[in-house]
């Protein structure tokens, strides 16, 4: 499946066959595309939890006010976000880059990320979504239907996956065979709301 074809495609299945079992090569096919997505100096910053136990994936759905995605599903993905993968012997991110490079990019890391906090959460954040749009057309070009997922409690789903006190919890992404097909789109905004060129027109109460 082309690219173009995975993205007009891609939608948010609602049931999935609860009995179907994805191979252990198709995961690590799906997770080896979902690491190849951009990060910030390439801090490679998410994390990705497989849920894949059934009795865990049933803990999720309770709490996500009992959403049939989570369990049914045959692979739940907790995108995740490790918060201090700017301080983890960053220049392993660059160890192929000349010295001189390898050095000057890891001390803009270290001024960049250390001790703010809202950067490094920003960051995570923006990797996450990154990496579960790749997750989501990855799957949907090997055949698989997926469904995004943030309805649920973060710090109840955090608990049951043993999230680290330096982590986050982007959001969820179920992934399995869909039983029904999607709904219709219910509506698009118009292009020309969405995309705005060079810069937003004035709202006349610019100086």
């Amino acid at each position: 499946m082309d690219v173009m074809t995975a993205i007009e495609s891609r939608r948010a299945v609602k049931k999935f066959d609860r009995n179907h079992e994805m191979t252990e090569a198709e995961i690590r096919t799906l997770m080896e595309a979902a690491t190849l997505s951009p990060t910030a100096f390439n801090l490679q910053n998410w994390r990705f939890v497989l849920v894949t136990d059934q009795a865990r994936k049933d803990a999720v759905r309770a709490a996500g006010w009992n959403q049939a995605q989570f369990s049914d599903c045959s692979l739940l993905v907790v995108v995740c976000g490790d918060l201090e993968a700017h301080a983890r012997d960053p220049e392993r991110y660059w160890r192929n880059a000349p010295d001189a490079a390898r050095a000057s990019i890891v001390s803009m890391i270290t001024r960049y990320y250390e001790g703010d906090e809202r950067a490094q959460r920003d960051e995570v954040f923006r990797s996450g979504g990154m990496a579960a749009q790749t997750l989501m057309l990855a799957a949907r070009a090997m055949g698989y239907d997926t469904c995004p997922m943030s309805g649920f409690d973060f710090a109840e789903v955090a608990g049951i996956i043993g999230l680290p006190s330096d982590h986050e919890i982007v959001m969820a992404v179920a992934i399995g065979r869909g039983v029904e097909p999607a709904r219709e789109r219910s509506g698009r905004i118009p292009l020309s709301e969405a995309v705005v060129r060079d810069r937003f027109p004035s709202t006349g109460s610019e100086d």
